[in-house]
């Protein structure tokens, strides 16, 4: 009998950036934006950006274990963002995008705290590693111009200069994991 599929939440900055390499990945199932973890209820955009609603700009993953385990998503996830910048990645400022694993059981949780525990002990980066590891709060979808942003505008500047590198990063460093 299959293993029934699983679901993870990712915060790593700007959602279309994170969206654009999990789109990638060989045994996700889903990736749809969104917010979570934040006090307002289903949030805006708009709202969001403000910085005032708690929430972060997140990707939740729906994934077959027998085909990539939550491990390979998180040694996945440490690469393409940078878990050392407290409510930043590049250009992008303000709590929405912080660095965040929002677990949805005990098992996901564990696994989360492992990897984050392993890396920090590595020396793989020069700072500590300041992603959140909390219970999935609060979420509520992106509106859906965000979904699938990179796929329907590979040519915008942001998607060319931030999304692209990002998805050829992952490429290289996890081609068994790549499709197509």
């Amino acid at each position: 009998m299959a293993a029934q599929h699983q679901t993870i939440t990712l915060g790593g900055g700007c959602f279309w950036c994170t969206e654009a390499v999990y789109v990638k990945v060989k045994g996700i199932v889903d990736v749809e934006s969104g917010y979570t973890n934040g006090q307002v209820v289903r949030p805006s955009y708009e709202q969001v950006c403000t910085g005032r609603t708690g929430h972060a700009e997140v990707v939740k993953l729906v994934f077959d274990p027998e085909l990539i385990s939550l491990r390979e998503i998180l040694e996945i996830f440490f690469v393409i963002h940078d878990p050392t910048t407290l409510n930043a990645q590049g250009n992008d400022h303000g709590t929405q995008y912080r660095s965040g694993i929002y677990f949805s059981s005990p098992d996901q949780q564990q696994v989360a705290n492992e990897v984050v525990a392993e890396l920090g002990a590595s020396g793989t980066y020069r700072s500590p590693i300041v992603t959140e590891v909390l219970p999935l709060s609060n979420y509520w979808p992106a509106e859906d111009y965000h979904q699938d942003y990179f796929a329907r505008n590979p040519h915008q500047g942001y998607c060319m200069a931030v999304a692209a590198p990002k998805v050829a990063k992952f490429r290289k460093t996890f081609a068994r994991l790549a499709l197509d």
